[in-house]
């Protein structure tokens, strides 16, 4: 299908150029359309002994005569229809896949804002460290994956790049309009250098590698996730419907949807290398390596990473915190001591790093001794300090640096927003674009085959 769309607007290109001849130009372009709607049904049978292209054109030489199908090929070669069919083969799967992304993001951003007040420990080293909020640290990851959003769509620049013309690889004395296919082809730009445009596939490198740092997010998400609904952790419940059973176990509930997200997003490093390795060390011009092998691991990428954003999002989505436990594993884990340790120095005037070393030894010795409360350390009460200072009122304090406290959350989803409505917009308006363009062909293709078989019959 993709090479018939190229062969449409190359064809009609080459007739309002006046390369060849309008009746010419529109019985092969009926006969492309014809086949089209076949489903090329009649080429199924047949014995591609020279590749699917030429099994192809033979048929249209065949049932159009040498001197209508025979001018298909004028001004091109396999190697940028190859090249370009390349770039419009990605689009769907691409634009599924910024918007899996983007509606995991919307899911995240939702849910930040819903959980903004549930104070938890925020873990550094595997131990808790400082408290912030479930909602605060779900901002954290829709900031990370707006980073991942941009990369994708950044990568995809080079899709957008037309590279028909080029030919097999030094161009064409033909007075190509380069810029008419690409826009009928919905590309916004046309190459510059024939052999780049048949020696390069990197915008599939850089689409995989997005993928693949895109990935490791999900990947460190579901991580999280997975340990925070162990019993140990208890911080997070999930329904029925995203948990597994035991064959052996009744009183397993096995989040093993996570599982799949940390398997899946294993799927496009694995590509990312594949595609490299097949590219690099093979000369720069037209190869295999290049044009056939390192797209093979592409589409497969595309499906998990997809899937992958799909059920991280079920997850989050599903998953309800247990603000209780949350809030008393920061309790019990002093995760306040930075706090109380800063109001110290502040409210004594002794220095940080003492009152560092006063709050680690008293809590050391409340810990070891099993004290009720915390010893006086040096003539300083920590108790008396202790009684201003708790995971909520750190979390409300914490206003700068990107902290948890609730302006500055708010402040950090509004940027989110404002930054997601930006993405959905320029999405929307490639994918509208792409759709015109198709649309424009159509209507192009029609119109001169009305005019060119209307006014020059054939004989």
């Amino acid at each position: 299908m993709y090479l018939c769309t190229v062969d449409l607007a190359h064809v009609l290109m080459l007739a309002e150029e006046g390369i060849i001849p309008a009746q010419k130009a529109g019985r092969l372009l009926k006969a492309v359309q014809l086949l089209m709607n076949q489903g090329f049904e009649p080429l199924k049978h047949r014995q591609a002994s020279r590749g699917l292209y030429l099994l192809y054109e033979s048929y249209l030489i065949e049932n159009e005569g040498a001197s209508v199908g025979g001018i298909l090929q004028m001004g091109r070669s396999r190697n940028d229809l190859n090249a370009t069919i390349a770039r419009l083969a990605t689009r769907r799967q691409y634009i599924q896949l910024v918007r899996s992304a983007l509606h995991l993001q919307a899911a995240v951003i939702k849910r930040a804002q819903l959980y903004q007040a549930v104070v938890m420990p925020a873990y550094t080293h595997g131990q808790a460290a400082e408290p912030i909020t479930y909602g605060h640290y779900l901002a954290g990851i829709g900031t990370a994956i707006e980073r991942d959003i941009c990369g994708l769509i950044s990568a995809a620049d080079d899709m957008d790049t037309c590279v028909l013309g080029a030919g097999a690889v030094a161009g064409s004395c033909l007075p190509l309009n380069t810029s008419r296919t690409a826009e009928l082809l919905g590309f916004t730009r046309v190459s510059r250098n024939s052999v780049d445009a048949v020696a390069s596939r990197d915008f599939v490198l850089r689409l995989l590698a997005s993928m693949a740092v895109y990935g490791t997010t999900l990947s460190r998400i579901a991580t999280d996730l997975l340990q925070w609904l162990t019993a140990e952790f208890n911080f997070l419940s999930l329904p029925d419907t995203l948990v597994g059973s035991s064959s052996a176990m009744p009183q397993k509930r096995n989040p093993f949807i996570l599982e799949h997200v940390q398997g899946r997003t294993a799927s496009a490093l694995g590509a990312f290398v594949t595609a490299t390795s097949a590219t690099r060390n093979v000369p720069f011009t037209n190869n295999i390596g290049v044009g056939t092998e390192s797209m093979r691991p592409l589409w497969q990428a595309f499906t998990d990473i997809t899937d992958a954003s799909m059920l991280c999002r079920l997850m989050i989505c599903g998953a309800t915190p247990r603000s209780s436990t949350m809030r008393g594993r920061a309790a019990e884990g002093f995760t306040h001591a930075t706090a109380l340790a800063t109001k110290i120095a502040l409210r004594t005037g002794i220095d940080f790093r003492t009152a560092h070393f006063i709050v680690g030894k008293g809590i050391h010795e409340k810990l070891t001794k099993g004290l009720l409360g915390l010893p006086e350390i040096h003539g300083i009460s920590l108790d008396s300090f202790l009684e201003e200072v708790s995971p909520e009122s750190c979390v409300r304090a914490n206003r700068w640096g990107g902290g948890p406290a609730p302006e500055s959350l708010a402040l950090q989803l509004r940027d989110l927003r404002t930054m997601w409505f930006e993405r959905q917009r320029s999405i929307k308006a490639q994918e509208v674009r792409w759709q015109t363009a198709a649309m424009r062909l159509h209507n192009g293709v029609t119109t001169f085959c009305h005019r060119a078989l209307t006014d020059c019959p054939a004989s």
